[in-house]
């Protein structure tokens, strides 16, 4: 979230109704999660399998090239 900006019940309708509106009902998240960050690699990239593994309970695996 951007700075100031802090997580809500309320934050959270009104992003599910900006996708329905934006995008559609079929994109509608079922569950939106808060994160201070992202991990990213020194380069810059977001690891996605890393938010894929923790959204499954999974181990995380090498994080070598994880920003530091």
């Amino acid at each position: 979230l951007m700075e100031g900006i802090e997580p809500s019940e309320e934050l959270r309708r009104e992003l599910v109704a900006l996708v329905r509106s934006e995008i559609g009902a079929i994109a509608t998240p079922d569950v939106i999660q808060w994160a201070p960050s992202l991990p990213k690699t020194r380069s810059g990239k977001i690891m996605r399998r890393l938010l894929k593994a923790e959204s499954l309970g999974k181990e995380l695996g090498d994080t070598s090239t994880l920003e530091e």
